[in-house]
C-alpha cells in the first residue's frame, strides 16, 4: 500500500534497520548525508554500494540480495529507471521491508507491483526531512 499520510510515515520511521541502496562515500551528497543522519539517530544503516568497500565506517554490500539480516526499510538513492530492479531484489527477500525512494525518485509501475505483493512503499520523500518533521 502507498504510504502517504503522516501516521503511516511515522510508523515507517520507527524502524530499526535501513538498507541504503546507492549509499555514497562522498560527504555533501544526499546519499551520504542522509544515511549519516540516520546513523546518528540510532538506525542500523546497511550501505549498499557495489563500488565501495566501506561507507560510513560500515561494510558496503553489492546489492540488497547480499544483505543477510532482516531489513525494515530499503531506502533508494538510485535513478528512477533503476527502481524496478531494486524492487525485484526486494521481492526475492524473505522479509518484507518498506521500499522508500528519496526525493525525485519515482517509478509508479514498480511501486504498484511492490504494493500488490503486500509491501508498503514511500516515494519521492526524504527520510531525513520526514524524520526531522515527524520525530525530531
Amino acid at each position: 500500500m502507498p504510504v502517504t499520510d503522516d501516521v503511516s510515515i511515522r510508523a515507517v520511521l520507527e524502524a530499526d534497520s535501513v538498507a541504503v541502496v546507492g549509499c555514497s562515500t562522498t560527504r555533501g551528497k544526499p546519499a551520504h548525508d542522509v544515511p549519516d543522519y540516520l546513523l546518528e539517530q540510532g538506525y542500523d544503516v546497511i550501505p549498499v554500494n557495489p563500488y565501495a568497500e566501506t561507507v560510513l565506517g560500515r561494510e558496503a554490500l553489492e546489492s540488497v540480495a547480499d544483505v543477510r539480516s532482516p531489513v525494515d526499510v530499503v531506502c533508494v538513492f538510485r535513478p528512477s529507471d533503476e527502481v524496478e530492479g531494486i524492487v525485484d531484489a526486494v521481492l526475492d527477500r524473505a522479509d518484507e521491508p518498506v521500499i522508500w525512494t528519496q526525493l525525485g525518485i519515482v517509478d509508479g509501475e514498480a511501486a504498484a507491483r511492490a504494493e500488490r505483493a503486500g509491501l508498503r512503499v514511500v516515494q519521492d520523500r526524504c527520510m531525513k526531512l520526514e524524520h526531522r518533521r515527524l520525530l525530531g
